[in-house]
């Protein structure tokens, strides 16, 4: 028997936001993995150990769950005033597919930090003390996202005392600016409404909003489908039928949005849209146990990705939330209590994490310029992974 040794690809493990992820430069890839397509695929398939029957990701890079199961590619960006171009690829945990159809904000916070350490921003640009600004080109959705990344003594600074629920130890914080956040073609409701009646088959009709901003997404009223708001992962992701209903859910609205032509698509596009529930402010505790109180936030929101309940919330989530608050009228809006507002603290499952964003009407449609954020990234390893000859 003939077996093809292991090659080994060079490689950074990073934690951004609430997420986790392999983080390659372009042109450390194989030369077959370096362009998009099959191969490229079937590597990072590999690297984080997919597709799993099992669930687990035991022999890859993978934890197991939609925020640990996350790749990314840099290069040099070819775009004026840009430093670095950041693809990311969401891994499926159990099918053998990378969707590529998004952005991970969480992972935007490692960006910078990877850019400024793999050589992408010009030296000269990087002071002995202070802040690096990083502009960085999205490639899966073609936005510009400004970075803020704190720099002591002439190195990306990964530690300090910047707290961020979901995250156990503390770290540097980085600000995080997305820009144009909206969809490419203006579309911010691709529908043309702020609420819509979204029928669901053997659900029912749901109000509705949906947005592309950050991320495409639905929103519905947590009372409408039976629940609070204040729901921890265990209450969802251990109900197979919620599961089932949420999946249902976002089909439909997938369709209404425009993103695909039929409810069977949705299982090939696993990353988008996002689906979640949104409820005023009540008392609740967090997963750490940690008490939240309806006083310290203006909302509770509960978000799903790649089909379980999210630990805390998606970056590019957290876009649409702060945008769709901005509007009056949305259903984020609403339930935060509605009027005009340029920021809000919302309650996740694992705490509150505050978003900015401005938006206004433009002869007579909305758009966002930007929204803003404070993450926070650490190396955890570097070196090379190893994934075997004849994997693609």
């Amino acid at each position: 028997m003939t077996v093809a040794p292991q090659i080994k690809v060079p490689a950074t493990y990073m934690r951004g936001g609430t997420s986790k992820g392999v983080f390659f430069r372009l042109q450390d890839l194989p030369e077959a993995a370096q362009v998009p397509g099959e191969a490229r695929d079937k590597l990072l398939l590999r690297v984080i150990g997919s597709p799993d029957p099992y669930q687990k990701q035991i022999d890859g890079m993978g934890g197991a769950t939609s925020s640990t199961s996350k790749t990314v590619i840099l290069s040099r960006s070819e775009r004026a005033d840009h430093d670095v171009s950041y693809l990311f690829g969401q891994v499926s945990i159990d099918k053998p597919f990378v969707d590529w159809s998004g952005n991970c904000g969480n992972l935007t916070a490692a960006v910078g930090a990877f850019a400024i350490n793999s050589g992408f921003v010009a030296q000269e640009r990087v002071p002995d003390h202070g802040i690096c600004t990083v502009r960085i080109w999205q490639a899966n959705i073609e936005k510009t996202i400004v970075a803020h990344v704190p720099i002591t003594n002439g190195e990306v600074q990964e530690t300090g005392d910047f707290e961020l629920d979901g995250v156990t130890f503390p770290a540097a914080e980085v600000e995080i600016e997305f820009m144009d956040p909206a969809d490419g073609d203006g579309a911010m409701f691709p529908t043309g409404n702020l609420v819509d009646d979204l029928e669901v088959p053997g659900i029912g009709s749901l109000k509705a909003t949906m947005i592309n901003a950050g991320i495409p997404t639905i929103f519905v009223n947590a009372d409408e489908i039976g629940y609070q708001g204040t729901e921890l992962q265990e209450a969802i992701n251990g109900d197979p039928d919620a599961l089932a209903r949420f999946e249902t859910i976002r089909a439909h609205g997938a369709v209404r949005m425009g993103l695909i032509g039929s409810v069977e698509e949705a299982a090939s596009r696993q990353h988008t849209p996002k689906v979640a529930f949104v409820a005023p402010p009540k008392d609740y505790v967090s997963s750490s146990g940690k008490q939240v109180a309806a006083a310290d936030i203006d909302l509770l929101v509960r978000a799903l990705s790649m089909g379980k309940l999210h630990h805390a919330m998606m970056g590019t989530a957290a876009v649409a939330i702060g945008t769709a608050a901005a509007i009056p009228g949305t259903l984020v809006n609403l339930a935060a209590g509605g009027g005009e507002r340029n920021a809000v603290r919302f309650g996740h499952p694992s705490g509150t994490l505050r978003v900015g964003a401005e938006a206004r009407q433009v002869e007579g449609d909305w758009t966002a310029t930007k929204a803003i954020m404070s993450r926070s990234a650490r190396i955890l390893m570097e070196g090379w992974v190893r994934v075997p000859g004849d994997t693609f």
